[in-house]
Protein backbone atom coordinates (compact mmCIF):
# COMPACT_ATOMS: atom_id res chain seq x y z
CA UNK A 1 0.00 0.00 0.00
CA UNK A 2 1.54 3.54 -0.96
CA UNK A 3 1.47 6.22 0.85
CA UNK A 4 0.56 9.53 -1.21
CA UNK A 5 4.05 11.07 -1.87
CA UNK A 6 4.85 14.95 -1.13
CA UNK A 7 5.73 15.93 -4.43
CA UNK A 8 1.43 16.31 -5.51
CA UNK A 9 0.45 19.60 -6.02
CA UNK A 10 -1.65 21.22 -2.93
CA UNK A 11 -5.12 21.89 -2.71
CA UNK A 12 -4.91 25.55 -3.55
CA UNK A 13 -2.18 25.13 -5.92
CA UNK A 14 -5.16 22.60 -8.12
CA UNK A 15 -8.07 25.24 -7.29
CA UNK A 16 -6.22 27.91 -9.01
CA UNK A 17 -5.17 25.84 -12.06
CA UNK A 18 -9.03 24.91 -11.64
CA UNK A 19 -10.69 27.64 -11.61
CA UNK A 20 -10.13 28.96 -15.45
CA UNK A 21 -10.28 25.15 -16.55
CA UNK A 22 -14.04 25.21 -15.13
CA UNK A 23 -14.48 28.16 -17.18
CA UNK A 24 -13.38 26.52 -20.33
CA UNK A 25 -14.91 23.43 -19.75
CA UNK A 26 -16.04 23.21 -23.86
CA UNK A 27 -12.91 24.39 -25.34
CA UNK A 28 -11.16 22.16 -28.31
CA UNK A 29 -7.77 20.94 -28.40
CA UNK A 30 -5.63 22.05 -31.68
CA UNK A 31 -4.26 18.56 -31.90
CA UNK A 32 -6.21 15.95 -29.83
CA UNK A 33 -3.84 12.86 -28.02
CA UNK A 34 -5.54 10.15 -29.53
CA UNK A 35 -4.97 11.28 -33.52
CA UNK A 36 -1.90 12.19 -31.83
CA UNK A 37 -0.74 8.66 -30.67
CA UNK A 38 -2.05 7.13 -33.72
CA UNK A 39 0.49 9.00 -35.86
CA UNK A 40 3.79 9.08 -36.70
CA UNK A 41 6.50 11.57 -36.50
CA UNK A 42 6.01 14.54 -38.26
CA UNK A 43 8.31 17.67 -39.26
CA UNK A 44 8.12 20.50 -36.73
CA UNK A 45 9.83 24.12 -35.69
CA UNK A 46 8.43 27.19 -34.68
CA UNK A 47 6.91 28.29 -38.07
CA UNK A 48 5.59 25.39 -39.05
CA UNK A 49 3.49 26.00 -35.57
CA UNK A 50 2.84 29.41 -36.35
CA UNK A 51 1.52 28.65 -40.16
CA UNK A 52 -0.69 25.63 -38.29
CA UNK A 53 -1.91 28.14 -35.90
CA UNK A 54 -2.78 31.24 -37.92
CA UNK A 55 -4.74 28.55 -40.74
CA UNK A 56 -6.53 28.01 -37.43
CA UNK A 57 -7.49 31.27 -36.81
CA UNK A 58 -9.26 31.78 -40.10
CA UNK A 59 -11.62 28.54 -38.97
CA UNK A 60 -15.13 28.21 -36.63
CA UNK A 61 -13.68 27.87 -33.08
CA UNK A 62 -14.42 24.03 -32.20
CA UNK A 63 -16.44 23.91 -28.63
CA UNK A 64 -16.89 19.77 -28.37
CA UNK A 65 -15.58 17.39 -25.95
CA UNK A 66 -14.75 14.17 -25.62
CA UNK A 67 -16.36 12.27 -22.84
CA UNK A 68 -13.86 11.26 -19.94
CA UNK A 69 -14.06 7.14 -18.97
CA UNK A 70 -15.98 6.76 -15.82
CA UNK A 71 -13.38 7.05 -13.69
CA UNK A 72 -11.60 9.74 -14.25
CA UNK A 73 -15.27 11.72 -15.25
CA UNK A 74 -16.17 11.05 -11.70
CA UNK A 75 -13.28 11.93 -9.68
CA UNK A 76 -13.42 14.53 -6.62
CA UNK A 77 -10.59 16.55 -5.27
CA UNK A 78 -9.69 13.78 -2.84
CA UNK A 79 -9.93 10.94 -5.82
CA UNK A 80 -7.55 13.12 -7.51
CA UNK A 81 -4.77 13.22 -5.30
CA UNK A 82 -4.95 9.47 -5.14
CA UNK A 83 -3.28 9.43 -9.17
CA UNK A 84 0.36 10.37 -9.04
CA UNK A 85 2.73 10.32 -11.53
CA UNK A 86 5.22 7.52 -11.36
CA UNK A 87 8.64 9.60 -11.28
CA UNK A 88 10.00 5.86 -12.57
CA UNK A 89 8.10 7.00 -15.76
CA UNK A 90 9.84 10.01 -16.07
CA UNK A 91 10.32 11.06 -19.25
CA UNK A 92 14.30 11.61 -20.43
CA UNK A 93 15.72 9.08 -17.64
CA UNK A 94 17.85 8.55 -20.31
CA UNK A 95 19.65 12.09 -20.63
CA UNK A 96 22.34 13.66 -18.92
CA UNK A 97 20.75 17.40 -19.22
CA UNK A 98 19.27 17.18 -15.88
CA UNK A 99 15.50 17.29 -17.36
CA UNK A 100 12.46 15.01 -16.67
CA UNK A 101 9.42 15.84 -17.50
CA UNK A 102 6.13 14.27 -15.82
CA UNK A 103 2.31 14.75 -16.22
CA UNK A 104 -0.79 15.38 -14.57
CA UNK A 105 -3.99 13.02 -15.17
CA UNK A 106 -7.14 14.38 -16.50
CA UNK A 107 -9.86 14.23 -14.65
CA UNK A 108 -11.83 15.91 -11.51
CA UNK A 109 -11.95 19.54 -13.22
CA UNK A 110 -9.69 18.27 -15.90
CA UNK A 111 -11.80 17.65 -18.48
CA UNK A 112 -9.68 18.57 -21.80
CA UNK A 113 -6.25 16.76 -22.78
CA UNK A 114 -3.23 18.57 -24.05
CA UNK A 115 -0.99 16.87 -26.58
CA UNK A 116 2.84 16.46 -25.24
CA UNK A 117 5.17 15.57 -27.98
CA UNK A 118 9.05 15.60 -28.30
CA UNK A 119 11.10 17.41 -30.77
CA UNK A 120 14.53 15.34 -32.09
CA UNK A 121 16.15 16.79 -35.43
CA UNK A 122 13.34 18.33 -36.29
CA UNK A 123 10.53 15.80 -35.87
CA UNK A 124 7.92 15.60 -33.39
CA UNK A 125 6.15 12.42 -31.74
CA UNK A 126 4.35 11.49 -29.46
CA UNK A 127 5.12 11.02 -26.16
CA UNK A 128 2.83 8.13 -25.55
CA UNK A 129 1.98 8.61 -22.11
CA UNK A 130 -0.51 5.67 -20.39
CA UNK A 131 -1.96 4.88 -17.50
CA UNK A 132 0.97 3.00 -16.48
CA UNK A 133 2.59 6.13 -15.99
CA UNK A 134 0.77 6.50 -12.94
CA UNK A 135 0.63 5.31 -9.57
CA UNK A 136 -3.11 4.42 -8.22
CA UNK A 137 -3.42 5.07 -4.69
CA UNK A 138 -6.23 3.22 -3.98
CA UNK A 139 -6.29 -0.50 -5.49
CA UNK A 140 -9.87 -0.49 -6.94
CA UNK A 141 -9.13 2.58 -8.98
CA UNK A 142 -6.76 0.89 -10.26
CA UNK A 143 -8.22 -2.28 -11.54
CA UNK A 144 -10.97 0.21 -12.51
CA UNK A 145 -8.32 2.31 -14.42
CA UNK A 146 -7.02 -0.65 -15.95
CA UNK A 147 -9.86 -1.62 -17.57
CA UNK A 148 -10.99 1.89 -19.40
CA UNK A 149 -9.18 3.77 -22.11
CA UNK A 150 -6.50 6.17 -21.56
CA UNK A 151 -8.09 9.20 -21.74
CA UNK A 152 -4.58 11.52 -22.07
CA UNK A 153 -3.32 14.05 -19.29
CA UNK A 154 -4.07 17.42 -18.65
CA UNK A 155 -0.83 18.89 -18.27
CA UNK A 156 2.64 18.21 -17.37
CA UNK A 157 5.85 19.67 -15.11
CA UNK A 158 9.51 19.48 -15.94
CA UNK A 159 11.94 18.56 -12.95
CA UNK A 160 15.29 19.71 -12.89
CA UNK A 161 17.74 19.68 -9.91
CA UNK A 162 17.63 23.40 -8.95
CA UNK A 163 18.90 23.31 -5.67
CA UNK A 164 20.55 20.15 -5.19
CA UNK A 165 23.14 18.50 -7.62
CA UNK A 166 21.59 14.80 -6.73
CA UNK A 167 17.85 15.75 -5.74
CA UNK A 168 15.14 16.37 -8.92
CA UNK A 169 13.04 19.68 -7.65
CA UNK A 170 10.02 20.99 -10.12
CA UNK A 171 11.04 23.63 -12.26
CA UNK A 172 7.94 24.61 -14.37
CA UNK A 173 4.43 23.11 -14.83
CA UNK A 174 1.89 24.13 -16.87
CA UNK A 175 -1.92 22.74 -16.10
CA UNK A 176 -5.15 24.20 -16.31
CA UNK A 177 -5.99 27.10 -19.09
CA UNK A 178 -2.54 28.97 -20.15
CA UNK A 179 -1.40 28.57 -16.42
CA UNK A 180 2.15 28.32 -15.88
CA UNK A 181 4.27 28.30 -12.55
CA UNK A 182 8.13 28.38 -12.34
CA UNK A 183 10.63 28.31 -9.53
CA UNK A 184 14.08 29.81 -8.31
CA UNK A 185 16.24 28.73 -6.30
CA UNK A 186 14.68 28.02 -2.45
CA UNK A 187 11.14 28.82 -3.73
CA UNK A 188 7.86 27.12 -3.45
CA UNK A 189 4.89 27.31 -5.38
CA UNK A 190 3.33 31.13 -5.30
CA UNK A 191 2.12 33.39 -8.20
CA UNK A 192 1.21 31.90 -11.52
CA UNK A 193 1.91 33.43 -14.77
CA UNK A 194 -0.80 33.07 -17.85
CA UNK A 195 -0.42 32.79 -21.87
CA UNK A 196 -2.96 35.65 -22.66
CA UNK A 197 -5.47 37.65 -20.83
CA UNK A 198 -8.74 38.47 -22.76
CA UNK A 199 -11.60 40.73 -21.13
CA UNK A 200 -10.84 40.22 -17.30
CA UNK A 201 -12.78 42.44 -15.05
CA UNK A 202 -14.58 44.24 -18.15
CA UNK A 203 -18.30 44.12 -19.74
CA UNK A 204 -19.38 40.43 -20.28
CA UNK A 205 -17.66 37.06 -19.46
CA UNK A 206 -13.87 36.81 -19.37
CA UNK A 207 -12.52 34.56 -22.09
CA UNK A 208 -9.76 31.89 -21.15
CA UNK A 209 -8.02 30.66 -24.44
CA UNK A 210 -5.72 27.73 -23.36
CA UNK A 211 -2.84 25.85 -24.30
CA UNK A 212 -3.65 23.10 -26.26
CA UNK A 213 -0.66 21.16 -26.83
CA UNK A 214 2.64 21.25 -26.45
CA UNK A 215 6.10 20.31 -28.05
CA UNK A 216 9.28 19.87 -26.29
CA UNK A 217 12.84 19.62 -27.49
CA UNK A 218 14.91 16.91 -26.74
CA UNK A 219 17.43 18.96 -24.38
CA UNK A 220 21.26 19.22 -24.52
CA UNK A 221 23.16 18.97 -21.53
CA UNK A 222 24.17 22.52 -20.03
CA UNK A 223 21.66 24.28 -22.77
CA UNK A 224 18.06 25.60 -21.82
CA UNK A 225 15.22 23.76 -22.51
CA UNK A 226 13.07 24.58 -25.34
CA UNK A 227 9.15 24.58 -25.87
CA UNK A 228 6.43 25.60 -27.75
CA UNK A 229 2.78 25.41 -26.89
CA UNK A 230 -0.53 26.07 -29.11
CA UNK A 231 -2.91 28.49 -27.78
CA UNK A 232 -6.87 27.95 -28.88
CA UNK A 233 -9.68 29.92 -27.44
CA UNK A 234 -13.24 31.42 -28.98
CA UNK A 235 -11.47 34.60 -30.29
CA UNK A 236 -7.64 33.88 -30.74
CA UNK A 237 -4.76 31.31 -32.07
CA UNK A 238 -1.67 31.49 -30.84
CA UNK A 239 1.72 30.21 -31.12
CA UNK A 240 4.65 30.67 -27.97
CA UNK A 241 7.82 29.35 -27.89
CA UNK A 242 9.26 28.89 -24.44
CA UNK A 243 13.13 28.95 -23.52
CA UNK A 244 13.68 27.88 -20.02
CA UNK A 245 16.94 28.60 -18.02
CA UNK A 246 16.53 27.09 -14.82
CA UNK A 247 17.99 28.95 -11.75
CA UNK A 248 21.73 27.51 -10.62
CA UNK A 249 25.00 28.45 -8.54
CA UNK A 250 25.74 31.12 -10.76
CA UNK A 251 21.86 32.37 -11.49
CA UNK A 252 19.63 32.19 -8.55
CA UNK A 253 16.76 32.95 -10.77
CA UNK A 254 14.97 30.72 -13.16
CA UNK A 255 14.15 32.36 -16.32
CA UNK A 256 12.02 32.09 -19.19
CA UNK A 257 12.43 33.54 -22.39
CA UNK A 258 8.88 33.90 -24.43
CA UNK A 259 8.01 34.83 -27.49
CA UNK A 260 4.06 34.71 -28.35
CA UNK A 261 2.59 35.35 -31.93
CA UNK A 262 -1.05 35.78 -31.88
CA UNK A 263 -3.80 35.73 -34.68
CA UNK A 264 -7.29 36.88 -33.86
CA UNK A 265 -10.74 35.73 -34.61
CA UNK A 266 -12.94 38.41 -33.13
CA UNK A 267 -12.47 41.83 -32.33
CA UNK A 268 -11.58 42.22 -28.79
CA UNK A 269 -12.23 44.75 -26.35
CA UNK A 270 -8.76 44.39 -23.95
CA UNK A 271 -6.35 41.85 -24.10
CA UNK A 272 -3.52 41.45 -21.21
CA UNK A 273 -0.12 40.54 -22.51
CA UNK A 274 2.69 38.77 -20.15
CA UNK A 275 0.25 38.62 -17.42
CA UNK A 276 0.78 37.43 -13.88
CA UNK A 277 -1.83 36.52 -11.21
CA UNK A 278 -0.93 35.72 -7.73
CA UNK A 279 -2.92 36.11 -3.87
CA UNK A 280 -2.59 39.25 -1.75
CA UNK A 281 -4.90 38.49 1.37
CA UNK A 282 -4.23 40.55 4.20
CA UNK A 283 -0.81 42.02 5.56
CA UNK A 284 0.22 45.43 7.89
CA UNK A 285 -2.56 47.92 5.69
CA UNK A 286 -5.84 45.64 6.49
CA UNK A 287 -5.06 43.00 9.07
CA UNK A 288 -7.44 44.45 11.15
CA UNK A 289 -10.14 42.75 9.37
CA UNK A 290 -8.69 39.03 9.53
CA UNK A 291 -8.76 37.18 12.64
CA UNK A 292 -5.25 35.25 12.32
CA UNK A 293 -2.52 34.22 14.08
CA UNK A 294 -0.03 35.37 10.96
CA UNK A 295 1.07 38.78 10.79
CA UNK A 296 0.62 38.98 6.73
CA UNK A 297 -0.82 36.26 4.17
CA UNK A 298 0.01 37.03 0.33
CA UNK A 299 2.05 35.26 -2.17
CA UNK A 300 3.00 38.96 -3.67
CA UNK A 301 3.01 42.48 -2.05
CA UNK A 302 3.72 44.83 -4.28
CA UNK A 303 3.49 45.86 -8.28
CA UNK A 304 6.82 47.07 -9.64
CA UNK A 305 7.34 48.75 -12.70
CA UNK A 306 10.45 50.68 -14.16
CA UNK A 307 10.22 53.15 -17.22
CA UNK A 308 12.95 55.75 -18.26
CA UNK A 309 14.86 55.64 -14.71
CA UNK A 310 11.95 55.55 -12.55
CA UNK A 311 10.62 52.99 -9.96
CA UNK A 312 7.48 52.64 -9.04
CA UNK A 313 6.51 50.17 -6.02
CA UNK A 314 2.45 49.95 -6.27
CA UNK A 315 1.86 48.66 -2.86
CA UNK A 316 -1.50 45.90 -2.92
CA UNK A 317 -4.31 46.03 -1.29
CA UNK A 318 -7.19 43.86 -0.50
CA UNK A 319 -10.85 45.72 0.49
CA UNK A 320 -14.33 45.10 -0.06
CA UNK A 321 -14.37 47.21 -3.28
CA UNK A 322 -13.17 45.72 -6.40
CA UNK A 323 -9.28 47.42 -7.16
CA UNK A 324 -8.67 48.47 -10.78
CA UNK A 325 -5.80 50.58 -11.77
CA UNK A 326 -4.16 51.64 -15.11
CA UNK A 327 -0.52 52.85 -14.86
CA UNK A 328 0.26 54.51 -18.04
CA UNK A 329 3.90 53.23 -19.70
CA UNK A 330 5.36 54.03 -23.00
CA UNK A 331 7.52 50.69 -24.18
CA UNK A 332 8.58 49.79 -20.50
CA UNK A 333 11.13 48.62 -19.26
CA UNK A 334 10.00 45.91 -16.37
CA UNK A 335 7.05 45.13 -14.54
CA UNK A 336 6.58 42.30 -12.13
CA UNK A 337 4.62 41.15 -9.05
CA UNK A 338 7.29 41.01 -5.94
CA UNK A 339 7.20 39.44 -2.39
CA UNK A 340 10.02 41.22 -0.90
CA UNK A 341 10.08 40.61 2.36
CA UNK A 342 11.93 37.13 3.04
CA UNK A 343 11.43 36.84 6.92
CA UNK A 344 9.63 33.81 8.39
CA UNK A 345 8.83 36.18 10.99
CA UNK A 346 6.54 38.46 8.71
CA UNK A 347 4.10 35.23 8.06
CA UNK A 348 4.79 32.64 11.00
CA UNK A 349 3.56 30.14 8.54
CA UNK A 350 5.27 26.83 8.64
CA UNK A 351 3.50 25.11 5.98
CA UNK A 352 2.59 27.44 3.40
CA UNK A 353 6.49 29.71 3.69
CA UNK A 354 5.12 32.30 2.38
CA UNK A 355 8.55 33.61 2.94
CA UNK A 356 9.80 31.48 0.08
CA UNK A 357 6.92 32.70 -2.82
CA UNK A 358 9.01 33.45 -5.71
CA UNK A 359 8.66 37.12 -7.35
CA UNK A 360 7.98 37.15 -11.14
CA UNK A 361 9.51 39.94 -13.17
CA UNK A 362 8.71 40.68 -17.26
CA UNK A 363 11.15 42.25 -18.70
CA UNK A 364 9.85 43.39 -22.61
CA UNK A 365 12.17 42.71 -25.48
CA UNK A 366 11.80 45.59 -28.94
CA UNK A 367 9.72 47.96 -29.03
CA UNK A 368 6.30 47.23 -26.97
CA UNK A 369 4.68 50.73 -27.85
CA UNK A 370 2.08 52.40 -26.17
CA UNK A 371 0.24 50.53 -23.53
CA UNK A 372 -0.22 50.33 -19.68
CA UNK A 373 0.18 48.35 -16.85
CA UNK A 374 -3.08 47.76 -15.85
CA UNK A 375 -3.71 45.83 -11.97
CA UNK A 376 -6.85 44.34 -10.77
CA UNK A 377 -7.43 43.79 -6.63
CA UNK A 378 -10.48 41.78 -6.23
CA UNK A 379 -11.85 41.07 -2.80
CA UNK A 380 -10.72 37.84 -1.01
CA UNK A 381 -12.14 36.46 2.49
CA UNK A 382 -9.54 33.14 1.09
CA UNK A 383 -6.27 32.42 0.49
CA UNK A 384 -7.59 30.13 -1.98
CA UNK A 385 -8.55 32.82 -4.03
CA UNK A 386 -5.71 34.67 -6.94
CA UNK A 387 -7.41 38.16 -6.77
CA UNK A 388 -4.32 40.11 -8.20
CA UNK A 389 -3.97 40.10 -11.75
CA UNK A 390 -1.71 42.27 -13.52
CA UNK A 391 -0.23 42.86 -17.49
CA UNK A 392 0.05 45.13 -20.26
CA UNK A 393 -2.41 46.35 -22.46
CA UNK A 394 -1.47 47.65 -25.72
CA UNK A 395 -3.27 50.76 -26.67
CA UNK A 396 -3.75 49.76 -30.31
CA UNK A 397 -7.35 47.73 -30.39
CA UNK A 398 -7.03 44.77 -31.53
CA UNK A 399 -9.48 43.42 -34.19
CA UNK A 400 -10.54 40.69 -35.65
CA UNK A 401 -7.83 39.12 -38.59
CA UNK A 402 -4.81 41.07 -36.96
CA UNK A 403 -1.77 39.54 -35.58
CA UNK A 404 0.30 40.86 -32.94
CA UNK A 405 3.90 39.32 -31.63
CA UNK A 406 5.66 39.98 -28.64
CA UNK A 407 8.70 38.67 -26.83
CA UNK A 408 9.74 39.36 -23.45
CA UNK A 409 11.67 37.50 -20.81
CA UNK A 410 10.10 36.42 -17.94
CA UNK A 411 12.29 36.09 -14.28
CA UNK A 412 11.42 34.07 -11.04
CA UNK A 413 13.33 34.31 -8.34
CA UNK A 414 13.39 35.91 -4.94
CA UNK A 415 14.57 39.18 -7.22
CA UNK A 416 15.49 41.50 -4.02
CA UNK A 417 16.57 44.79 -4.50
CA UNK A 418 20.29 44.85 -5.35
CA UNK A 419 22.88 46.26 -3.19
CA UNK A 420 24.32 48.95 -5.35
CA UNK A 421 20.82 50.37 -6.54
CA UNK A 422 20.89 54.31 -6.51
CA UNK A 423 17.02 54.28 -5.05
CA UNK A 424 15.80 52.98 -1.63
CA UNK A 425 13.15 50.77 -1.78
CA UNK A 426 9.70 50.50 -0.09
CA UNK A 427 10.32 47.91 2.74
CA UNK A 428 7.09 47.42 4.18
CA UNK A 429 3.64 49.73 3.86
CA UNK A 430 1.52 50.21 7.39
CA UNK A 431 -2.11 51.84 7.46
CA UNK A 432 -4.60 52.71 10.46
CA UNK A 433 -6.36 55.42 12.32
CA UNK A 434 -5.08 58.97 11.24
CA UNK A 435 -3.93 61.41 13.73
CA UNK A 436 -2.22 61.29 17.08
CA UNK A 437 -2.44 58.75 19.65
CA UNK A 438 -4.29 59.44 23.02
CA UNK A 439 -6.76 61.57 21.67
CA UNK A 440 -10.30 61.04 19.83
CA UNK A 441 -9.76 61.40 15.86
CA UNK A 442 -11.53 61.98 12.59
CA UNK A 443 -13.06 58.75 11.68
CA UNK A 444 -11.69 60.48 8.09
CA UNK A 445 -8.58 60.33 8.46
CA UNK A 446 -5.98 57.83 8.02
CA UNK A 447 -2.34 57.14 8.68
CA UNK A 448 0.15 55.96 6.35
CA UNK A 449 3.44 54.40 7.03
CA UNK A 450 5.54 53.65 4.34
CA UNK A 451 8.99 52.45 5.33
CA UNK A 452 12.30 53.20 2.83
CA UNK A 453 15.66 51.74 2.63
CA UNK A 454 18.74 51.36 0.76
CA UNK A 455 20.05 53.13 -1.81
CA UNK A 456 22.08 56.76 -0.63
CA UNK A 457 19.34 56.78 1.95
CA UNK A 458 21.20 54.50 4.26
CA UNK A 459 23.97 57.44 4.30
CA UNK A 460 22.10 60.07 5.27
CA UNK A 461 22.42 61.28 8.80
CA UNK A 462 19.19 61.66 11.16
CA UNK A 463 19.17 65.12 10.55
CA UNK A 464 19.90 65.10 6.86
CA UNK A 465 17.39 68.00 4.70
CA UNK A 466 15.18 65.65 2.57
CA UNK A 467 12.34 66.40 0.48
CA UNK A 468 8.65 64.72 0.86
CA UNK A 469 7.08 64.76 -2.34
CA UNK A 470 3.63 63.52 -1.39
CA UNK A 471 0.09 63.80 -3.26
CA UNK A 472 -3.29 62.38 -2.58
CA UNK A 473 -6.30 62.28 -5.32
CA UNK A 474 -9.25 62.55 -3.33
CA UNK A 475 -8.47 63.45 -0.22
CA UNK A 476 -5.92 65.46 1.50
CA UNK A 477 -2.76 65.37 2.99
CA UNK A 478 -3.44 66.94 6.54
CA UNK A 479 0.55 66.18 7.68
CA UNK A 480 3.76 63.82 6.96
CA UNK A 481 6.74 63.30 9.40
CA UNK A 482 9.97 61.68 7.79
CA UNK A 483 12.33 60.33 10.20
CA UNK A 484 15.48 57.86 10.72
CA UNK A 485 14.57 54.51 12.68
CA UNK A 486 17.18 53.96 15.08
CA UNK A 487 16.14 50.01 15.36
CA UNK A 488 16.78 49.22 11.92
CA UNK A 489 18.10 52.15 9.80
CA UNK A 490 15.27 52.63 7.72
CA UNK A 491 13.57 55.85 6.79
CA UNK A 492 9.79 56.11 7.95
CA UNK A 493 7.28 58.79 6.02
CA UNK A 494 4.16 58.70 7.54
CA UNK A 495 1.11 60.93 5.92
CA UNK A 496 -2.37 61.66 7.81
CA UNK A 497 -4.58 61.85 5.04
CA UNK A 498 -7.97 63.38 5.09
CA UNK A 499 -10.71 60.93 3.10
CA UNK A 500 -13.29 63.55 1.53
CA UNK A 501 -15.49 60.92 0.07
CA UNK A 502 -16.15 57.18 -0.48
CA UNK A 503 -13.09 56.86 -2.79
CA UNK A 504 -10.78 55.64 -4.24
CA UNK A 505 -7.84 57.81 -2.86
CA UNK A 506 -4.67 57.40 -4.95
CA UNK A 507 -1.95 58.31 -3.10
CA UNK A 508 2.20 58.96 -4.29
CA UNK A 509 4.87 59.67 -2.33
CA UNK A 510 8.67 59.38 -2.66
CA UNK A 511 11.83 60.82 -1.41
CA UNK A 512 14.40 63.99 -2.87
CA UNK A 513 17.33 66.19 -1.97
CA UNK A 514 18.24 68.91 -3.82
CA UNK A 515 15.99 68.01 -6.90
CA UNK A 516 17.28 64.80 -6.69
CA UNK A 517 14.56 61.57 -6.53
CA UNK A 518 16.53 59.22 -3.47
CA UNK A 519 13.27 56.55 -3.20
CA UNK A 520 11.39 54.34 -4.82
CA UNK A 521 7.98 55.98 -5.88
CA UNK A 522 5.70 54.85 -3.11
CA UNK A 523 1.99 54.07 -4.44
CA UNK A 524 -1.53 53.10 -2.92
CA UNK A 525 -4.99 52.96 -3.65
CA UNK A 526 -7.29 53.31 -0.66
CA UNK A 527 -10.72 51.86 -1.22
CA UNK A 528 -13.30 52.44 1.75
CA UNK A 529 -14.62 49.64 3.46
CA UNK A 530 -18.39 48.85 1.64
Amino acid sequence: MYSIPTYQLGRRAFLKAAAATAALLTTTSLTRVASAQESGAQAFDFDVLTAQVRAKAAETFDASVAPLPKLFAGLNYDGYRKIQFDPAHAKWLDNNSGFQVQAFPMGWLFKEPVGVFEVANGQARPFGFSNADFHFFDNSMGVEAAAEPFPGIAGFRINYPVNQPDKMDELVSFLGSSYFRALGRNNVYGLSARGLVINSWVSGPEEFPRFSAFWLERPTEGQPLVAYASLEGPSVTGAYRFEITPASDAAQETVIDITARLFFRADIGEIGIAPLTSMFLFAETNRAGFDDYRPQVHDSNGLLIERDGEVFWRALNNSDQLGNSYLWQNNPRAFGLYQRDRSFETYQDAGAHYERRPSARIEPVGDWGQGSVRLIEAPSKLEVDDNIVAFWIPTDPVKAGDEREFHYRLIWGDLLPKKDTPLAYVVETRAGQGGVSGVANDEKLRKFVIDFSGGELDTMPTDAKLDVIATASGGEITSSALSKIAANGHWRLALDVMIDGPGPVELKANIASTGRTLTETWLYQWRAPA
